[in-house]
């Protein structure tokens, strides 16, 4: 693996490179008192090198070693009664619970789904491919498969394009398709291009509509795979790594897969959806073997 990282770099970029956590929660962490660097709490914005001793709680982290490790991208299918966190004082499923265990590294979460919604997680090892991934200024299009019941005019989607008011600010969808459905219930494919908590269903609410069902079928270039179970993962061949890294301008050298170029896990694919939107998602059983990221993929309009 190429590596330039004996340079110092900031105290949190180093800890998500190193699949510690995500760069938002390494800062949490800091401002928190969390962190210590060779005895003394670090500060917001500090530089070190793998070589430092590095503490979170109390415990060493060690940087060097991580650094001689894989990094990994899998593709996981979230089932509806499942939340994203990493514990529940509820004692609730969570998606850690069904990922492949890990020595000495962190699985993290690209974004959040709420228990009641399903579909596409995309979870790493990297906090900065994660943070690329998640940072606001991205603006990386997620879109959802939605059941709606009642009648949407196209006054309705007019104005949820151009903009509904929220209790947390106006927000829109980028970009509305009906989908097909029978009497009350109608399937849109919809697209936002932010992460704020059940957006989706609070537009949808907003116009006095009820979502049915909800489920996550693309994160920018990614798409959930045909013939993915529910509680299934799919990990990125090389060749995906490759495109993925390039999609948020990190070097590809970064990654020395575990997984020979052009060799896919179980179930096969993971991207390049053909005529995926004439689909319902109750539709998609296929086992596809077509890859799992298209890189010249647009969004659909």
């Amino acid at each position: 693996m190429g590596d330039n990282r004996s340079k110092d770099e900031r105290i949190q970029k180093l800890l998500a490179q190193a699949g510690v956590g995500s760069r938002r929660e390494i800062e949490r962490w800091i401002a928190d008192g969390r962190i210590s660097v060779n005895g003394e709490v670090a500060s917001l914005g500090a530089k070190i090198v793998p070589s430092d001793s590095v503490a979170v709680d109390g415990k060493i982290i060690s940087l060097s070693s991580r650094y001689e490790q894989d990094y990994r991208v899998i593709v996981y299918s979230k089932p509806e009664g499942v939340i994203c966190s990493r514990s529940d004082p509820e004692g609730r499923p969570t998606i850690f619970e069904n990922l492949p265990k890990l020595k000495n590294q962190r699985w993290i979460s690209v974004g959040r789904l709420d228990i009641n919604t399903s579909g596409l997680l995309i979870i790493t090892t990297d906090g900065e491919l994660a943070n690329r991934l998640m940072h606001p200024s991205s603006a990386i299009d997620r879109e959802y498969a939605v059941r709606i019941l009642g009648d949407v005019s196209a006054e309705n989607i007019a104005q949820l394009k151009q903009g509904v008011e929220l209790e947390d600010g106006k927000a829109h969808f980028d970009d509305i398709q009906f989908n097909g459905g029978e009497g009350a219930n109608s399937w849109y494919h919809v697209t936002v291009k932010e992460g704020r908590n059940r957006l989706v269903r609070r537009l949808w609410e907003a116009l006095e509509f009820q979502v049915s069902r909800l489920m996550r079928v693309r994160y920018g270039p990614i798409f959930l795979p045909d013939g993915l179970s529910v509680r299934q993962n799919h990990e990125l061949t090389a060749t995906e790594l490759d495109d993925l890294l390039t999609f948020v301008g990190l070097p590809t050298e970064r990654f020395a897969p575990n997984v020979k170029p052009g060799v896919q896990t179980k179930p096969k694919s993971s991207f390049k959806p053909g005529n995926r939107q004439s689909k319902r998602p109750e539709e998609r059983n296929r086992v596809d073997k077509k890859s799992s990221f298209d890189k010249n993929k647009r969004p659909r309009r």
